[in-house]
């Protein structure tokens, strides 16, 4: 296909070589970051780069260094569950953001685990350049053995191999025993949780960490429901710590949507907030401040959680020297459920 009248050819490897006076493959190794180019002659191939405006084939370059970049956030969940939920929208608000200062795009991928080995074929056959890991359960096997073929990176430790791992994660005991010390410290006694899976690190940790808050204050431990992070299983697991008949004055939930659900119930008995149960939540996200009483929590830095993995695993795509695990802080956000 001739080039319309008036317009000039793309520029090609061939005229930058020419106009720089150097081999096409000189160039190739420039406009490839390879450091094997003496200094002189990379800034002529940098020269001849500008004055023609010239643009590498991304994909002979894709072809040349078996590079697609693309990579893909993996969250082992349903999709009603992931669109339901404001964490996994300011995960990839922070991801992207990344992203948008490099060459590289994002896919997601939702899998219920129920066709694990379709997740897996997809992942390991050269689609993608590496992978970030969210809402990870340790009975999950889509992502099982990828680190062994691809840059991995969790958010969250995993409950398996965490030793050989990449991972970014807020400090969750931290948070929880400072969410229950709020209790603590505003003269509740009795006061229970409800925890998130026991299956995943947050909901492991901030049991430990409620726990351990406890102890310190001299305080029982036993009043304890589980749920799985959502709405629905707050409330439920609100109505089996109030069937239970026992002092209660005070709570903290492991998460907000969790704690949405615990204020429905604590209403509808006709207890109020904080009067007779103050209550503390965990992410500070949309349900914190769309419930009344506006819900006193533990901010979780949920984007900059995902501007960190996703600057992870370009470090280790690249090559570059990574540190395993960064650990970001969380605060006490006071309002007034306690």
């Amino acid at each position: 296909m001739s080039a319309e009248p008036g317009s000039r050819p793309a520029p090609t490897l061939e005229m930058v070589a020419a106009l720089a006076g150097v081999s096409r493959a000189t160039v190739s190794r420039v406009v490839n970051g390879s450091p094997s180019v003496a200094p002189h002659l990379a800034e002529s191939v940098e020269e001849a780069v500008r004055t023609l405006n010239y643009v590498p084939n991304r994909a002979a370059r894709t072809l040349a260094i078996r590079r697609t970049y693309t990579v893909t956030l993996l969250v082992p969940e349903s999709t009603s569950k992931v669109f339901a939920d404001p964490f996994f929208a300011t995960v990839v608000e922070g991801v992207t953001k990344y992203l948008n200062t490099t060459d590289y795009m994002l896919n997601i991928v939702t899998s219920s685990e129920a066709d694990p080995e379709k997740t897996r074929r997809y992942l390991m056959g050269g689609n993608v350049d590496g992978v970030l890991v969210v809402s990870h359960h340790s009975g999950d096997h889509s992502w099982a053995s990828l680190t062994h073929s691809l840059p991995v990176v969790f958010a969250g430790r995993p409950l398996v191999n965490a030793d050989e791992s990449y991972f970014v994660e807020v400090d969750n005991e931290e948070g929880a025993v400072a969410a229950t010390a709020r209790l603590v410290e505003g003269g509740r006694r009795h006061i229970a949780t409800i925890a998130g899976p026991q299956d995943m690190p947050p909901g492991v940790d901030r049991l430990a960490g409620w726990r351990a808050a406890l102890a310190a204050g001299g305080l029982d431990d036993a009043l304890v429901e589980i749920g799985d992070f959502t709405v629905t299983s707050g409330a439920a697991a609100m109505r089996r710590l109030l069937e239970r008949d026992k002092p209660l004055d005070g709570i903290f939930v492991a998460n907000d949507q969790m704690a949405a659900g615990a204020y429905s119930v604590i209403k509808e008995r006709g207890l109020r907030i904080p009067e007779d149960i103050a209550v503390v939540g965990f992410d500070d996200d949309y349900f914190a401040t769309s419930v009344s009483p506006a819900l006193t929590t533990i901010h979780h830095p949920i984007s900059a959680l995902g501007e960190k993995m996703a600057e992870l695993l370009v470090e280790l795509i690249e090559g570059r020297p990574a540190a395993r695990v960064y650990r970001l802080p969380t605060s006490l956000v006071p309002r007034d459920s306690a």
